[in-house]
Order: structure tokens, then sequence, then C-alpha cells
């Protein structure tokens, strides 16, 4: 079989991998750190799916009490290339976000429909597209026989949506992954598939609990608002952050760095008493020209401020910190090969993008592993109404097929 004649079986996939989306999607597997139970039946499904094939596969569970089957599941199949010592990796992730509302969506997320050429439901795009455009990716290549100029691995991985502690993370502890690997991403790119993503910013998600004392809402005066004092923190924090750390690289959209207050809890139940407990967090996604460290002694110096100023009690908590590497560079082989491809199949000249999420990658760059972020999408990613275009999952496949056999 030809890359030609590769490219069409992908081709005539497409019904079979639009169904295979539609029953994935039913299954959820929404992350733990969003209240869902984790993604261990989705997991299996996917994995019979591959063994099917025909193909082995090595598992990689790491134990999290907080799912129900207390392990989260990961796992890996490899096809031997004719250079044995260094494998080309697709990593695609199992875990969703919640769906957020359900006022906000004009379907039921977990019983996904087809519609104008579009899958709905949680988990279409990120990262369901990227899990199937690999399968049957991996499908043509068991399918064609012929031995690839490397090895082709194929990772399936959890956790990816709370900074993958027990998906990627312990697997390059593991020595899963070698350096003189490469590494391809679904996991974020552009409507036209043009850009490939080399370079992440580094991550600082932090909580902020504001302790005052809480009281009746017609005597403010007995008490300290917990409410008010987290308001001033976040204000002041926000202008200093944004002022200080105000530079651009244009290579990120967006090219500055970023400072979002996001979550707020909730701190009383009923409107007539004045909150003693206060609880909110930050998003932060930061050029790589700065040090998160310095973000840190940031928001330590404007909490001692803020306490001496109103008497509250302010605490502040990491909850992700994940200072990125050096990009991706763009003459790497990953890079060309995929620029190649999309040359050739869409006559696309690609050009290198940095993106403010965080993908899997981080850890790959870590450890050593040239990667490329790419995938063809609309960038629904946590949204209401998330879809996939079945044009991109297809076509995305063909990519993948190409870059595997050239």
């Amino acid at each position: 079989m030809s890359t030609a004649d590769a490219l069409q079986q992908v081709e005539r996939s497409r019904d079979e991998m639009v169904q295979f989306m539609l029953d994935m999607i039913k299954i959820k597997a929404v992350n733990p750190e969003g209240g869902g139970g984790g993604e261990y039946e989705r997991a299996l499904f996917v994995q019979k799916w591959v063994e099917k094939l025909g193909a082995k596969v090595t598992r990689y569970d790491f134990p999290d009490n907080r799912v129900p089957e207390k392990t989260r599941v990961n796992f890996t199949t490899v096809i031997e290339g004719k250079d044995r010592s260094r494998t080309l990796w697709f990593a695609s992730h199992l875990d969703t976000v919640p769906e957020g509302s359900r006022d906000l969506w004009s379907t039921d997320p977990y019983d996904p429909i087809v519609k104008d050429g579009k899958i709905f439901g949680r988990g279409s795009e990120d990262n369901g597209q990227a899990v199937v455009s690999t399968l049957f990716t991996l499908k043509t290549l068991k399918a064609l026989g012929s031995v690839p100029p490397v090895n082709v691995g194929f990772a399936f991985v959890s956790d990816e949506e709370s900074g993958s502690k027990y998906g990627v993370v312990p697997m390059v502890e593991k020595n899963v992954f070698k350096s003189k690997d490469m590494a391809i991403v679904p996991d974020t790119g552009s409507s036209d598939g043009s850009g490939i993503e080399v370079a992440e910013k580094s991550i600082l998600w932090m909580k902020i609990t504001t302790k005052g004392k809480q009281v009746h809402g017609s005597l403010p005066d007995k008490g300290l608002n917990a409410y008010r004092v987290g308001m001033k923190y976040a204000l002041q924090i926000d202008e200093l952050l944004h002022t200080k750390y105000s530079g651009v690289d244009e290579l990120f959209d967006p090219p500055a760095s970023t400072f979002e207050p996001t979550k707020h809890e909730l701190n009383v139940d009923n409107i007539n008493t004045v909150p003693g407990l206060d609880v909110q967090y930050f998003d932060c996604r930061i050029l790589t020209r700065y040090k998160l460290k310095d973000v840190m002694k940031d928001f330590e110096s404007v909490k001692e401020t803020i306490e001496k100023e109103t008497g509250a009690r302010i605490e502040l908590s990491l909850v992700q910190m994940e200072e990125n590497v050096a990009p991706t560079p763009t003459n790497s082989e990953v890079v060309m090969k995929l620029s190649n491809a999309l040359k050739k199949l869409r006559g696309i000249e690609s050009k290198p993008i940095g993106i403010g999420g965080g993908t899997v990658g981080l850890y790959f760059r870590r450890k050593g592993v040239n990667t490329a972020i790419w995938s063809t999408l609309d960038s629904m990613a946590h949204q209401p109404n998330e879809y996939c275009k079945i044009d991109n999952m297809v076509n995305d496949a063909k990519v993948f097929v190409h870059v595997a056999l050239n």
C-alpha cells in the first residue's frame, strides 16, 4: 500500500471515525479536579479498540483515591520502525473539563449529535478529535503493513486538564519517552491548520483565601468583610502584575502575559450576612522571559500590604506552577515533517505559534523531546456547545499518516 492508498483508507474510515467519536463522548471522563469521576471507563473503551487491531498495549496506571476505581489509566502502543532507537509519538488525552452550565448548551453535552458537518459534545474537540484522528492513524499504519522510518508510538494519557500528575508527568519519570524521540500533540492549532505551536507560556494558578469576621449584614462595623478585602487584594495584584510584566512576544496570541481572576467560591448562602471567609483564584499565563518566583514574590508583597491596611489575614496557596522551557526549534525534524505534510496535502505554508494554554508538550520538552503541538480546530475547548468538525478530524489523520510514513 502506498502513501496515497493509505490516505484513501483514512477517507474510507470517515463514517467509522464519526461513530467512534459519538460512542466515546457518551462515556463521561470529567477530571476529578472538575468534580468528575475521571477517565477510567473511557480509557478502557479506547484500549479495547486498540487491542482489537492486534496492537500490543502497555499500561501505566497511577493510584488516585479521588476516583471510584482508585487508579488513573494511561497506555501506549508502538509500531516498530526501521530505526528502532527513537520514536515519533502522537499523544492525546482522555480526560475532559466539566460541561459548565447546562443552560448554555443547545444539546446534551454527553449525548452527542452530528449537525452541519460537526460533532457536538463535551470533549469533542478537547481532546476527542485528537484521540480519534490518532487512533485511525494507528489503524491505517497497521493495515499498511510496511515499516515506517522510525518507531511510531501512540500515547493515550490521563489528567491533562489538571497538570498531568497522574499521566504524562510520571510517565516521563518512568523514562517512557526518550530525549531523542519526537512528539506531536494534537491539542491546539488554528482553523486553517497553518499554525504549529512550538512554545507555551508558563502557568501559575493561585488560590487566595481571605479571613475576616462574619457578622449580620446590618452590623458591618462589628465585623470584617472578607469579600471586600479579597476584592481589594484582587484589584491591587491585578494592576501590579499587568504593569510590571507588560512585555510582549508576537509569537503568542495574545502576545502579552495574562493575569485573570477566575474562580470564586461561595462565601455565604444568604444576602444578609457579611462574609468572614472569601476564596478566589487567579490564572496567570506568563511569558517565559519572566520568572515565576518573581511573580510569587509580588503576590506575597501585596498580601502583606493588604493585611496591614485591613487587619484581615490572607493565605496564598499554590494550585499549579509550571515554569516553561525553551521553544521547539522551528527547524527541528518534527516541525519540518509537519510543515512538509501540510504543504504537500493542503498547500499550506505553516507558521510557528505560541500559546498561553498548557499542553502535555511542556513535559515532553522538559525531557528534551522536540515537540510540535498541532491540529486543525476552531478553538472550542472548554466552551458550551463544543464541537469538532468532521473534516478536521479526518484530514488531520491524513496529515499524521503522511508524517509517520515520510
